[in-house]
């Protein structure tokens, strides 16, 4: 039997002890650019605009009278031709939801003296979408031929505005690459590759309000004027240059 010197023993167990370190330490797995490269981030926003193909809307009818009970019929008897005159405008169904019934006392204030309930009012309110743009003056008119007595909106949205940002997503895109390719060769270098995106949400300004006028037979429909809606797209790329 050979004995190998304490010394050289040690030396091997160091050197096999560092190996098995070394193969079992596995880097995490990062976005940094080589060391011969650069990572540039771009931040790049851009726009695109559709006629808006929907009209969303709240209507409804409110009805006063001495007792609670009678408020209540009163509205329940206007509110029932309101809807009549709804489906006669050929909005369906699914684009009609109660957003709120109420009943609530009238009261009568007196200095140093209790509140004195004078009556009830009762109101029905319903939140529409109009898909024919079109035709809405025409409705607008309708309702209020019908007994309505409260119309707020319109506000006008894009149906497919899920497809309308994705075109603003692609020319956010380009321009970021565009921008990029500027910065590379001012450097004298390449854009190898994007390394990342990210996005921001997009917006959509206000939008057009209508202007109702004081009806009549002979009268045009209601003025509405739906403009344009725009949804943008706002990007952060991160590009890795090099040589």
């Amino acid at each position: 039997m050979h004995l190998i010197p304490r010394p050289l023993l040690l030396a091997c167990g160091l050197a096999l002890g560092t190996l098995t370190m070394t193969a079992s330490a596995q880097p995490a797995t990062h976005h940094a650019a080589p060391s011969d490269g650069t990572l540039l981030s771009i931040s790049a926003q851009a726009e695109a605009s559709r006629a808006p193909d929907i009209a969303t809307l709240s209507t409804g009818v409110v009805t006063q009278a001495a007792d609670a009970n009678a408020a209540m019929r009163a509205n329940a008897e206007q509110m029932s031709k309101l809807m009549g005159a709804i489906k006669t405008a050929g909005i369906a169904e699914r684009d009609v939801q109660t957003s709120g019934i109420n009943l609530s006392p009238q009261y009568r204030y007196a200095d140093n003296q209790p509140p004195v309930i004078t009556g009830y009012q009762a109101s029905n309110t319903v939140n529409l979408k109009v898909r024919d743009i079109g035709k809405l003056g025409q409705v607008l008119d309708a309702l209020v031929a019908s007994g309505a007595n409260q119309i707020n909106g319109p506000t006008f949205e894009i149906e497919d505005a899920e497809g309308v940002q994705d075109l603003a997503r692609a020319d956010a895109l380009k321009k970021a690459q565009a921008r990029a390719e500027v910065y590379a060769a001012s450097l004298g270098m390449r854009v190898r590759r994007i390394v990342s995106i990210s996005e921001g949400g997009g917006f959509q300004p206000p939008r057009p309000m209508m202007a109702m006028r004081a009806m009549a037979d002979s009268a045009p429909a209601t003025s509405v004027s739906p403009g344009e809606t725009t949804l943008s797209a706002n990007l952060d790329v991160v590009f890795e240059l090099g040589r």
